[in-house]
Formats: C-alpha cells, sequence, structure tokens
C-alpha cells in the first residue's frame, strides 16, 4: 500500500469510530436561567460528567451544538438507536442560535 492509501484508511476508520455525544443516553437536556428567574436557555451535559473544564468544573454546551460534539472513545457510551438517521433529524430540528424559553412556551407543543 503506498502512503496516501494508509493515511486514508487511517483516517476512515478514525472517523468511523467517533462518539457522537447526541446519540448517547448520557447526553442530557437541562435549563439554565437565563436574564430572569422565569426565563431559561437549554443546554446539554454529559450525565457521566466526561466534559470538564481544564479546572475541573463542569462543561455545558449550547443545545443547537450537540449535533456536531463528538470524542474519539467513551467507556459509558449508551447508543439510542441508529446514527445517521437520529443526527440527521436532531440538524434539521435543532435552532441556528440560543433561544430563550419562559415555562409556558417551553411546554406548549
Amino acid at each position: 500500500m503506498n502512503a496516501e492509501l494508509i493515511v486514508y484508511v487511517r483516517n476512515k476508520n478514525a472517523a468511523q469510530k467517533k462518539v457522537y455525544c447526541a446519540n448517547c443516553i448520557n447526553c442530557v437536556l437541562v435549563k439554565v436561567p437565563a436574564e430572569m428567574i422565569t426565563k431559561f436557555i437549554l443546554r446539554v451535559r454529559c450525565r457521566k460528567k466526561h466534559w470538564s473544564k481544564k479546572l475541573g468544573e463542569e462543561k455545558l454546551y449550547k443545545f443547537f451544538t450537540v449535533a456536531r460534539r463528538t470524542i474519539e472513545t467513551c467507556g459509558d457510551y449508551e447508543s439510542m438507536g441508529e446514527l445517521k438517521a437520529y443526527l440527521k433529524e436532531l440538524r434539521k430540528s435543532l435552532h441556528l442560535k440560543d433561544k430563550i424559553y419562559t415555562q409556558e412556551s417551553f411546554l406548549k407543543p
């Protein structure tokens, strides 16, 4: 095998092994207070505390970016279903930026 083909095969295998956190049962949606007590924004966090800042504090990610969040490997990864179909639907339904919710607007279908 030539060097270019070896690099391609390695990169292709690495891309397949990436874990999309959005498809994991441990990736959960949380409400974070915004502006006033009655308003909030949505963030995601890892229930198993795999996302942390350098000083050890838990890292929260913006909800609309969750479809892009990946890690190389995760011992606690539990898939919620077929990856490609789930990510496709998730990307279609996510907002392009943060949205501020009220309790009433969040509960409406």
